[in-house]
């Protein structure tokens, strides 16, 4: 490692700088950076990071890796000028950071960051990151095929569930539909991945008992640098059969992802798997269009109550506005009324009569064993085999699943 003084004389090139309250607080970053780098680094304080950037000697830098900790919080528009300066000067930034709040992190990848890498560093992960900021960007020609034709051998349906109120089981549908599917037996049984969309209060991996990690904001904060071995090495796997992207462990702000950010997600997840079901969050964002856009089929569930019926009211005039295609909707009745309930198959034929809808399906009310199931982290069929919301769960994954197969055929 060079000091600032140094890397002025020094004749060995210095190709990178930390840039820290102090780097000793960072030792594994050290290791690291002389690993990768031997002598060709050196480290600059926020007080003097500005100074060098106006130096022709930082012409050659190739990248700075900014070290964070949550006593840097008062620094923060030290570092933000630090960023705009490095960006301006075509250096790549690459964020270390080590209990920083997800709001500070996405503040700061927005005015420019490349790379964010939690700390204490992964085993290979500074190697890693360096690795795909060293690779060339793609021409023209390049840029207009989608990367995620390169990164695998499908073409999945995509399913998103979206709540039209609170409670009104989308979770529970997502979660047990994605099961259903990739319990499915066979020689071309189908392969799923689940990717919960819900930032702030997403729930699947509670449901099914999964440990909530920093990598999924690490991905979702840089799809552009995303490859197919990054997609999975961020996705957990379920009883060995469904492949799941959880909420990160942080509650995130919603427009921390842009509508391109979920359109490479979505495009990586489809090109590796024959299924993809989207849970999505209740608020509609920006990116909610780009979900609708690219999904096969769009579910929103709703129950048989006022709330539902104005809000499914709401989000069709949105979509009218728009012009978006309402057709890929498909509504979801949760809870609705048993085949002997005939008042309550009244009340159900005259919303979807006011609302100009047609309810698709309907599914049982689950009883209080969908809470045991979600409490205990597994899915309907591993608690309940026998209960009326699974059977009509099941009854619609193998619908899809047929769908999918005569699609398949015409195509062929």
């Amino acid at each position: 490692m060079s000091s600032i003084a140094a890397a002025v004389k020094n004749p060995v090139p210095i190709r990178a700088c930390t840039v820290s309250r102090d780097v000793q607080n960072f030792d594994l970053l050290i290791e690291d950076m002389e690993t990768e780098l031997g002598e060709s680094w050196g480290d600059l304080g926020f007080h003097n990071a500005l100074k060098y950037l106006d130096l022709p000697e930082a012409r050659a830098l190739e990248f700075i890796a900014i070290a964070l900790d949550d006593d840097d919080e008062p620094n923060m528009a030290q570092v933000q000028a630090v960023i705009q300066r490095a960006r301006a000067l075509d250096i790549h930034v690459i964020l270390i950071a080590e209990e920083l709040g997800p709001i500070t992190l996405h503040r700061l990848l927005r005015l420019g960051a490349s790379d964010f890498v939690p700390y204490p560093l992964p085993e290979g992960a500074l190697h890693d990151t360096i690795g795909r900021l060293s690779q060339p960007s793609p021409g023209p020609a390049a840029a207009n095929t989608p990367r995620t034709e390169q990164q695998g051998d499908r073409c999945g349906t995509v399913i998103a569930v979206h709540p039209l109120a609170g409670g009104s089981g989308a979770t529970t549908l997502a979660v047990n539909l994605a099961w259903e599917l990739a319990s499915l037996k066979g020689p071309d049984a189908p392969r799923v991945c689940l990717l919960d969309l819900d930032l702030q209060t997403g729930s699947v991996s509670t449901y099914l008992d999964l440990a909530r990690t920093e990598k999924v904001f690490e991905l979702l904060s840089n799809t552009a640098m995303m490859d197919r071995d990054f997609f999975f090495s961020t996705l957990q796997t379920f009883n060995d059969k469904l492949k799941v992207l959880t909420a990160a462990s942080d509650m995130l702000p919603l427009d921390l992802i842009t509508p391109d950010d979920i359109a490479r997600v979505i495009d990586m997840a489809r090109a590796n798997f024959d299924f993809v079901v989207i849970d999505m969050p209740g608020t509609v964002v920006q990116w909610t269009e780009t979900v609708l856009t690219h999904a096969d089929i769009y579910y929103a569930t709703m129950e048989l109550d006022m709330r539902s019926a104005q809000n499914a009211l709401r989000l069709i005039r949105a979509l009218k506005a728009e012009e978006l295609p309402l057709s890929k909707l498909h509504y979801v009745l949760n809870r609705a009324p048993r085949f002997t309930d005939l008042s309550g198959k009244s009340r159900a034929k005259r919303m979807a009569e006011s609302l100009d809808i047609t309810i698709e399906v309907s599914l049982p009310d689950g009883t209080a064993q969908v809470t045991h199931a979600n409490d205990h982290g597994l899915p309907l069929a591993e608690i309940a085999p026998k209960n009326p919301l699974l059977k009509e769960i099941r009854k619609l994954a193998h619908s899809l699943v047929e769908s999918q197969r005569n699609a398949t055929r015409a195509a062929a």
